[in-house]
């Protein structure tokens, strides 16, 4: 590579659990409680621990190929390497609908936090300014996006450790299952194995954030061992937060029908356990959820069009341009800032549609090509492999799998309609352009 066009390595291991933690928003896990507690019959934190358990498995697939293909690319140049290059640009195009559409439904979110405090000011006004300050700080080196991103995280993770405070002296004094440990909340004997895969189906995407450190991959000192750790410790981490805040949530609150509006349940748990002031806290850590969470998914969409445009599927002079000083993709970043103002006519519902069928894209043939580049083109079928490339990989395909299966009609249709519009623009390259596409040159 031209060493004009390079991005700078300085990110270390706890840069990149800090900004995976932060682009899964820990605060995240009250947001969706009360929908799962009603979901899995009151044993949310049994669904967490199985949508942990699956997820490792893609993780663990993650951790395979970054080792070999150490790109900003990720998923996109897994699959460019190990199966097609056409089949990896619409990969990476179908990835672009979760790094593209999460800062947008992070923008929502704020207005929608802020509007309820602040109600006599427009909520395009908070979008719009949450739009900037993300921009602005994304163009900054990316170790300013990191120490932004772990005051933010230090921050939540704080609330959830004076929360799970509150819920032991809520139970100390008779609330809920009147005990601080119990098994209840992860088993009874009328619990549903169907209503726990149904809840992790719906949990499963606060897991996003794992796989998303993969489009740092150049910019993090000793990538390859660096990268694999950092995966692992993001999904254990954010498995061991959303497990614990729902276990002493699903204790204090063992039924779920006492919520008003089981969909913004946070605010009254929040109530319930701690009164006005920590529900402000409260508020104050779910706005930083999405500030981090927006903040690091505008620097993976930048990166990954970097990729994209480096290799020539996108114009190489403004996708593949790297700021000389500032060593990140400047115009990359100015571009997904004024994409992002889309959030002005986009609803939260619409939004979410798009990042779910992105995600699974991307999870879907990142196991895939594990298999593809150790079992089919390395041979590796020793019994001792068997295990590491096909079995693993297939395990982390079937959870995806069963996910595709639970995943709504829009998500479905707008993907595809999507997706269909790379195909036309692939064609357009190759056969009307006659583009020339570059690979990478991976040193093993």
């Amino acid at each position: 590579m031209n060493g004009k066009t390079e991005l700078h390595r300085s990110l270390k291991l706890w840069h990149i659990v800090v900004i995976g933690l932060g682009y899964m928003a820990p605060m995240a896990v009250f947001d969706t409680f009360g929908i799962v507690a009603q979901e899995t019959g009151g044993h949310v934190p049994a669904a967490y621990a199985v949508t942990l358990l699956a997820i490792l498995f893609t993780a663990a697939s993650y951790g395979k190929m970054v080792r070999v293909f150490p790109s900003a690319g990720t998923a996109y140049t897994y699959t460019q390497e190990t199966i097609h290059p056409y089949a990896g640009f619409l990969v990476g195009w179908a990835s672009l609908l979760d790094y593209l559409f999460l800062p947008m439904i992070n923008a929502l979110l704020t207005g929608v936090y802020l509007s309820s405090v602040f109600p006599d000011v427009p909520t395009h006004w908070w979008i719009v300014g949450f739009i900037l300050l993300i921009t602005l700080l994304n163009v900054f080196r990316v170790t300013v996006t990191a120490s932004v991103n772990s005051f933010l995280v230090l921050f939540q993770i704080s609330v959830v450790v004076v929360f799970a405070g509150l819920a032991i002296r809520g139970l100390m004094h008779g609330g809920g299952f009147e005990q601080v440990f119990t098994s209840r909340p992860f088993f009874s004997p009328d619990m549903s194995f169907a209503a726990l895969l149904s809840g992790a189906s719906i949990l499963c995407f606060s897991f996003l954030g794992f796989d998303a450190v993969t489009t740092l991959t150049e910019e993090t000192v000793d990538a390859k061992k660096t990268i694999p750790r950092g995966i692992l410790l993001v999904a254990l981490g954010g498995g061991a937060l959303f497990i614990t805040a729902s276990y002493f949530s699903q204790s204090l609150f063992p039924d779920a029908s006492v919520f008003s509006d089981p969909e913004a349940a946070s605010a009254e748990i929040a109530l319930s356990i701690g009164g006005t002031i920590f529900q402000l806290v409260f508020l104050a850590a779910a706005l930083s959820s999405t500030l981090a969470s927006g903040l690091v998914s505008v620097t993976s969409v930048t990166r990954l069009l970097y990729a994209m445009g480096r290799d020539g599927y996108l114009p190489r002079k403004w996708f593949g341009y790297i700021h000389p000083r500032l060593k990140t993709p400047l115009y990359n970043v100015l571009l997904v800032g004024l994409l992002m103002m889309a959030a002005l006519f986009l609803d939260l519902l619409t939004a979410t549609s798009f990042i779910n069928f992105g995600a699974l894209i991307a999870f879907s043939f990142v196991n895939i090509s594990v298999i593809a580049h150790y079992a089919w083109r390395q041979k590796r079928l020793r019994v001792a492999d068997w295990w590491r490339y096909l079995l693993s990989p297939l395990i982390g395909a079937a959870f995806v799998g069963f996910l595709w299966v639970n995943l709504d009609i829009k998500s479905m249709i707008l993907g595809l309609m999507w997706t269909f519009v790379g195909l036309v623009y692939l064609l357009y390259l190759v056969k009307v352009k006659q583009t020339r596409l570059d690979r990478m040159k991976f040193e093993e």
